[in-house]
């Protein structure tokens, strides 16, 4: 376990000394606020809206939850926007170490590959959270305004907390092929759009088929953790599909011990 401490510790300071972690926290904070902004006024003039038909017809409007519709809307484009950002992530994790001829000494030092995988996933991971964090801010300020519902939220973030899990999880994978961290980026977005664009091809699909590939789609698992249900088939997924990455990831650090 010190091990992968100590490899995850090492994996953060190089994060941070480095621009990429701060070029990531700005464009997801920035368009954080942005989309945060955009979706409170959206509801704002909604409530107007409902209020003028009310008037007009006599009947109160039907009730509903708009902090958490809000916060929905906008985990619903951050989502999206996770495929953009985690990728700038996970692109060094390997990749970098194969540039600078530092993997011969990874690969020799007094640790496991898997404590070597663990511990870079884990700095990922942290980091990941770090970036998650900074939307409280726009919680807090929906908190100090209203009074939203909290086992939504709670289970939004935890969907949230697996499905970026999920991704750096095949980014780290695709880290281990390639000395570029070009390459790297270009390859994990591009399996991540694959991976976001099958709930589209399902929807063309016969009934079994389209079951299948619906369940495939990393994006359509979150829809429930946004709508406030933890359902243990989605949990599944994203845990098994963390599980997959990091032993794909594995074999292919140990397929490049081999070859060293």
């Amino acid at each position: 376990m010190k091990s992968i401490l100590v490899i995850a510790e090492r994996e953060l300071k190089t994060y941070f000394s480095s621009p990429i972690a701060y070029v990531a926290l700005t464009i997801f904070t920035f368009l954080a606020g942005v989309v945060f902004y955009f979706f409170v006024g959206v509801m704002v003039e909604s409530v107007g809206t409902r209020a003028m038909m009310s008037a007009q017809t006599g009947r109160p409007p039907d009730p509903i939850d708009m902090p958490g519709v809000i916060v929905q809307n906008m985990f619903n484009f951050l989502s999206f926007v996770l495929l953009l950002v985690l990728p700038m992530i996970t692109m060094a994790l390997f990749s970098e170490e194969k540039k600078r001829g530092t993997m011969e000494l990874l690969l020799t030092a007094p640790v496991t590959d898997l404590q070597v995988v663990l511990g870079k996933f884990l700095a990922a991971g942290v980091f990941y959270m770090i970036l998650l964090a900074t939307t409280l801010v726009e919680l807090t300020i929906l908190f100090a305004y209203s009074t939203p519902a909290k086992g939504p939220i709670l289970s939004a973030y935890f969907g949230m907390a697996l499905y970026g899990l999920a991704i750096i999880a095949v980014g780290m994978f695709i880290s281990t092929l390639t000395d570029s961290q070009v390459i790297s980026v270009i390859l994990t977005f591009g399996v991540l759009m694959v991976l976001w664009l099958i709930d589209a091809l399902a929807r063309s699909a016969s009934a079994t088929t389209k079951a299948i590939l619906s369940y495939l789609s990393i994006l359509e698992h979150t829809n429930d953790f946004l709508q406030g249900v933890v359902s243990t088939s989605h949990v599944i997924f994203y845990l098994s599909f963390i599980a997959l990455g990091i032993f794909l990831t594995y074999r292919s650090l140990d397929s490049l011990r081999w070859r060293s």
